[in-house]
């Protein structure tokens, strides 16, 4: 589909420049989280967990904006945080699972701080083992130094996700299915309260087991849990199963609940309207909620090589687009007017492999929100996508 001289220049390019940091990987059982609180103690804020096992952990500082990372085992958080999310220094925290294993607490912070200790108290008194961590106000110069020493105390490692290879045939094409957001990102949340990243793995499961039944196709999932990745990861899974098609699922909100209805999104630095543009600087904000550090990472793709085959990559891109919508309106969920739309989505900026972003329809509306959590409307979704991807190979491999 693609000239082999740009997939092999851009083969080498990214692996020379593609170096990942990724979390640390942990294999043991989850720990239960009983309860979490945060407390002022004179000039400091403390932020406590009660866990039913000693954890291992990593913790770690981000800037722009201001957060501290904890690293620990896979948690199961039984704790009732209805107390409050916000004291002294800590303006809120979430947390969830980060990665296979791997679950992360994110604390955002005021401003600079320094983390003064982190302790871990054995059982007693009838209280079970307690993470603990102390943190204080501090002037930028100190908090640079502080998150650089941090930084090179972790140890760089690959990246654990590594995407099957696919078959030999040449006419077997690799589609790979992208379920937005996961783990501690939880996405958009519906009126009734459903989290996005539960209606984008069902129904990227779906398709998956639809394409799965075609011999011409070797769907793969970018995730088949609820675990996070980060936009790079998802872009180069992609890239490391040699992708002829990525697919991202995604389904959104927003504060008007009268807006409804499914859109198509391709990649291009210049939005086609001022909500698409809205809707990419929303969703390319997934690392920051799950404390990925941006500032090792450079997602600009830059260079005549990929500026070439990223145009023609940006072509099919857009044909696809074009079938996706129709098939949707045939499933019964509305789309919106100029239904194909683009922005500077990040997760869509593998050079050579097309790539779009489905908007299924609104979780703020109660119509769509309806469609999307029934089987009868992820099962019609699916089958729609799913036909769009028939008449596309069909198209540019008749």
């Amino acid at each position: 589909m693609f000239n082999r001289f740009f997939r092999f220049a851009l083969m080498a390019l990214l692996i020379i420049t593609g170096n990942i940091l990724s979390g640390p990987v942990m294999a043991e059982p989850a720990i239960d989280v009983s309860s979490v609180r945060l407390g002022l103690h004179e000039d400091k804020t403390r932020f406590v967990m009660e866990m039913s096992a000693e954890p291992k952990y990593d913790v770690f500082l981000l800037a722009d904006p201001y957060r501290i990372v904890i690293d620990l085992p896979e948690l199961d958080w039984r704790a009732d945080d209805s107390g409050g999310r916000q004291k002294g220094i800590v303006q809120n925290y979430r947390f969830g699972l980060f990665k296979k294993d791997t679950s992360r607490v994110v604390l955002d912070v005021g401003g600079p701080v320094t983390i003064l200790r982190t302790v871990i108290l054995p059982p007693s008194s009838g209280k079970p083992y307690r993470f603990f961590i102390d943190i204080q106000k501090t002037d930028e110069v100190s908090f640079q130094r502080e998150l650089a020493e941090r930084r090179s105390n972790l140890s760089e490692r690959s990246i654990a996700l590594v995407a099957p290879e696919p078959p030999a045939p040449s006419r077997k094409y690799t589609i790979v299915i992208d379920p937005g957001h996961g783990g501690i990102d939880p996405g958009a949340i519906g009126k009734s309260g459903v989290y996005e990243k539960k209606i984008t793995l069902a129904v990227s499961k779906r398709i998956h087991k639809i394409l799965s039944k075609n011999s011409k196709y070797n769907p793969i999932l970018t995730r088949d849990d609820d675990t996070f990745l980060s936009l790079r990861e998802r872009v180069t899974f992609g890239r490391q199963a040699k992708a002829d098609l990525f697919i991202s699922i995604h389904a959104d909100s927003i504060g008007r609940a009268n807006f409804r209805g499914a859109a198509v999104y391709t990649l291009s630095e210049n939005a086609s309207d001022d909500e698409a543009a809205e809707l990419a600087k929303s969703e390319n904000k997934s690392d920051l909620i799950a404390g990925v550090d941006l500032s090792v990472q450079d997602d600009t793709v830059q260079g005549i090589l990929i500026d070439l085959a990223q145009r023609e990559t940006m072509n099919f891109s857009v044909k696809f687009a074009e079938m996706v919508t129709p098939e949707i309106a045939k499933s019964g969920m509305k789309t919106r007017g100029r239904s194909h739309r683009f922005a500077g989505f990040r997760v869509l900026k593998a050079p050579d492999v097309p790539s779009v972003l489905v908007e299924l329809g609104y979780l703020s509306n109660r119509e769509d929100e309806k469609i999307l959590k029934s089987n009868t409307g992820q099962q019609r979704l699916a089958q729609a996508i799913a036909n769009a991807v028939d008449k596309y190979f069909e198209t540019i491999d008749p």
